[in-house]
């Protein structure tokens, strides 16, 4: 959108400069031709292109200025499937300021810093790749200053009222965890009571935030958290409860807050997308191999909107029935194979000799 909106404007400003130049423009009744009016449209189309460009420059910098930090280097880290990477270095000058910057924009995901091979703290890369972080390593986060990034100010501000929020908690915990007092001790009662308040307030805080900035990574990291709100059983016509109607709501729904094509999901320091999946498949199936290949295709078929959700997707269901505890589920194995790799649909990332080494296991 920003690239068409450049062209447009591009178009806009040379056609602009041709009538400006051009002597029938002197004929316009209501156009008083001097050099003052010849200047103002020109700044205007000007400006207009320059804001154009730079809210269409391509690539990320993300500029920092950590208090307490100086004269060091540090590291940008990320996770993905499974692994841990670092994508970035920069040197910390005597002020604290370094920056990160790359001509090619960066996958969406949970990023971090790295200083001295530890991990500092967590922020969001999401459509906004160019934006300011000033902090102190008093307080990395409540001291975060941002400027040009709704999204992690989002990220902080939620992080920052979840410590408030157990801090609030904490004395009804220890009342809670006191192994001293009876169960149905009055105070474990009261404790329990305000302790689901301190809950609802986050609930509530999180789904406002949802609700307001849905396409935010922040958002959609909150969302796939979310547990899905199963509703009472229904009765039949004979008058007796459904008993098997929310086990097959709960497995239905099971991915209605989880994107499965959302490649953000994948960059994250916890395996949320893998542990998810395999909740999914082993929890809420039998384990027969015929109905767990038809799952697997399922949720295939969901994640294909992305390549890179489509091969973890599907790499990982494989290697998890490559050698499975119960017997027979090797079958998927065999039923995957078959599907996405022998018959070329995973070529677009994998060669020959994987493909091999996978059909000769």
């Amino acid at each position: 959108m920003e690239f068409e909106l450049l062209n447009f404007l591009l178009k806009v400003y040379h056609y602009a400069s041709w009538l400006i130049n051009c002597h029938y423009i002197r004929k316009f009744r209501h156009l008083q031709y001097n050099s003052y009016s010849m200047r103002v449209l020109s700044t205007i189309i000007f400006l207009l292109v320059s804001t154009c460009w730079s809210i269409a420059q391509p690539g990320y910098k993300i500029e920092f200025k950590i208090n307490g930090w100086k004269d060091t280097t540090v590291y940008l880290g990320y996770s993905f499937w499974d692994q841990t990477y670092i994508k970035d270095t920069a040197k910390v000058n005597s002020q604290g300021a370094f920056f990160f910057d790359g001509s090619k924009t960066l996958p969406q995901g949970m990023y971090f810093l790295v200083l001295s091979q530890s991990k500092i703290f967590d922020f969001v890369i999401g459509n906004d790749q160019q934006f300011n972080l000033e902090t102190s390593n008093e307080d990395y986060i409540r001291n975060v200053k941002l400027t040009g990034d709704e999204d992690n100010k989002l990220f902080f501000e939620n992080m920052t009222f979840n410590m408030e929020r157990h801090k609030e908690a904490e004395p009804f915990i220890k009342i809670l965890q006191d192994s001293t007092l009876a169960k149905d001790d009055p105070a474990k009662k009261t404790a329990q009571e305000s302790f689901s308040k301190v809950n609802e307030k986050v609930m509530a805080y999180q789904n406002q935030l949802i609700a307001k900035y849905p396409t935010t990574l922040t958002a959609r990291l909150l969302k796939s958290s979310k547990q899905i709100e199963i509703p009472g059983p229904p009765k039949k016509a004979d008058g007796s409860i459904d008993s098997t109607f929310q086990f097959r709501y709960y497995r239905e729904h099971f991915f209605d807050n989880f994107d499965l094509a959302d490649e953000a999901l994948l960059r994250l320091p916890k395996v949320i997308y893998k542990d998810k999946v395999k909740e999914y498949l082993e929890r809420l199936f039998v384990p027969d191999p015929d109905t767990i290949t038809r799952a697997i295709i399922k949720l295939a078929d969901k994640a294909k909107k992305n390549q890179e959700t489509y091969k973890y997707l599907v790499w990982n269901c494989l290697v998890n029935y490559q050698a499975p505890e119960i017997m027979g589920l090797d079958r998927v194995y065999v039923n995957l194979y078959d599907k996405y790799y022998a018959s070329g649909e995973m070529d677009f990332w994998i060669n020959s000799t994987v493909k091999k080494n996978i059909k000769d296991y």
